[in-house]
């Protein structure tokens, strides 16, 4: 499923109504027609209905609701509260709001006593004040009518988007409508999909109101996997695959304080589908991860006092990594000078894919030319703290942007960067992927060092590492929710996420 920014739902309504001659009144009365049919899921019964809209179209699709639901189809009473006067509605929205019928009253001189008592008699509020368009803070009578209905506890049905919040960054600066369901039209706005803006549009329905495919596939440069998409990009498996046909991966990580790390990046690879995944650790964790996953091969290397890889493995590495299809490097490394070094040339050196994530994140924060410098393909996978050094900003300023410095962070290494979060964004070559699938359970010890593993499995099984790492990352999230389904999100652990992924794998596959 695609998402769009505001300024490519513009783009696609002019061209819709350029090329296809889709006027304003037409997607309006469409939208107009799907909001009434929503409601009317919502309230299956006769009774009362609130619409509260503002002065642009979405307060135009407000009043086509208006006029749909009270006619005899549907048998409702219908209040629209309006914020603003007639002149002020563009053409399309003053045309639907003089095509409401008598039956409905209608309000247009605001007043927050009509307001109170319009809300104690509804039985549902549609909220058609914003849309897409807004950005800061919501001002003046529709702050107060916002505060109003939040605090009514009633349902609230959102038109496009809930009233308040932002499209491109699902921000709400003050206020914004808290909706039970939000009918958005044509594709999601992105910040629907981000936090907090999810928290505000509760259950959201996609309208289809006549805008073809072809203007969302052309101008929408973000998306959601859904299952079929999931579905659609899984690697297929030949009846004559075998373990180097589909994928072998090399795993350079873990250190005599972090055995572990290693451990769960090369189950996690091996899980995923890889047909041949080995290490390359410090010599004295050998015998630690021989026992954790004896389906491993392990090259030992050579090793500093502190049980961290040094600069002697160097050579070892570089004629080990050409075997390989894809390499995972960094979790557990742990940050011995020696292998900052060793990390920082591994990086530049090696020219086949890799999958970079911890340890030798922060190792080439120090200097970011190496990742420049790569010739191979690249996917990092920060979290916003490694991202903040990356970038040489404060992590204050990546939480408050996670969507556009997951963006910067590609356009400026070149790569496909994967920053971790609530909502996991994927950015690669043109597009961003956000992910809607995961619990507050993966906030735990060594979940990272699972999803490393399985996108650095995908690409080895031959997804390039952007659709490796949407799927991934997809997967790692579905895992977790069904895990959490049996073990609640407080007793998850990193290995869980491994156990449940075939469940995960199993549904999608169908």
């Amino acid at each position: 499923m695609r998402a769009v920014t505001s300024g490519e739902m513009l783009t696609i309504e002019e061209q819709a109504e350029a090329l296809f001659g889709l006027s304003t009144g037409l997607l309006m009365e469409r939208a107009g027609q799907a909001v009434a049919e929503e409601a009317e899921r919502m309230l299956p019964d006769p009774g009362n209905i609130l619409i509260v809209c503002g002065k642009g179209n979405n307060g135009g699709d407000g009043f086509v609701a208006a006029r749909l639901l009270s006619s005899s189809q549907y048998k409702y009473n219908i209040t629209v509260i309006s914020l603003a006067q007639r002149d002020a509605f563009p053409p399309a929205a003053r045309a639907a709001f003089d095509k409401i019928p008598p039956e409905v009253r209608v309000i247009v001189d605001f007043d927050l006593a009509l307001l109170d008592e319009a809300i104690i008699g509804s039985d549902l509020i549609i909220d058609a004040i914003f849309g897409f368009s807004l950005k800061g803070a919501v001002r003046g009578i529709a702050k107060d009518a916002i505060d109003r209905l939040n605090m009514s506890q009633k349902l609230i049905l959102s038109v496009d988007m809930p009233s308040g919040l932002e499209a491109d960054t699902g921000k709400v600066h003050g206020r914004g409508i808290k909706a039970d369901v939000t009918v958005t039209f044509t594709t999601p706005k992105v910040g629907m999909l981000l936090y907090p803006g999810s928290l505000y549009t509760g259950e959201f329905i996609v309208a289809d109101i006549g805008i073809p495919s072809e203007l969302i596939e052309q101008y929408a440069s973000f998306r959601y996997l859904e299952r079929i998409d999931a579905y659609d990009l899984f690697p297929p498996r030949s009846i004559e695959a075998h373990k180097k046909s589909v994928g072998q991966v090399l795993v350079i990580a873990g250190s005599r304080g972090m055995p572990g790390a290693a451990a769960l990046v090369g189950q996690a690879a091996y899980k995923m589908g890889a047909g041949l995944v080995a290490f390359a650790p410090p010599q004295s964790i050998l015998p630690v991860l021989s026992g954790a996953l004896i389906e491993a091969i392990a090259w030992p290397q050579a090793e500093t006092g502190a049980g961290t890889l040094s600069l002697d493995a160097y050579e070892s590495l570089i004629e080990l990594a050409v075997k390989y299809d894809v390499i995972a490097i960094g979790p557990g490394l742990a940050l011995e000078r020696e292998t900052v070094e060793l990390i920082q040339k591994l990086v530049t050196d090696i020219e086949k894919p890799m999958v970079i994530d911890a340890s030798a994140l922060t190792a080439i924060a120090e200097n970011t030319e190496v990742l420049k410098r790569r010739r191979g393909k690249t996917v990092i996978t920060p979290h916003p703290g490694e991202m903040s050094r990356l970038l040489h900003v404060a992590t204050e300023d990546i939480l408050d942007d996670p969507l556009g410095f997951t963006i910067r962070a590609r356009d400026e290494f070149d790569v496909v960067a994967v920053l971790k979060g609530a909502r996991t964004i994927i950015s690669g070559p043109g597009e961003s992927t956000i992910n809607m699938t995961g619990n507050p359970g993966l906030a735990t010890a060594g979940t990272g060092d699972v999803l490393t593993g399985f996108i650095a499995s995908l690409m080895a099984q031959g997804l390039d590492g952007y659709n490796a790492s949407s799927v991934a990352v997809y997967l790692h999230g579905l895992a977790a929710d069904i895990a959490t389904e049996d073990i609640s999100e407080y007793c998850l652990m990193a290995s869980d996420v491994i156990h449940y992924l075939p469940e995960a794998i199993v549904w999608i596959l169908g």
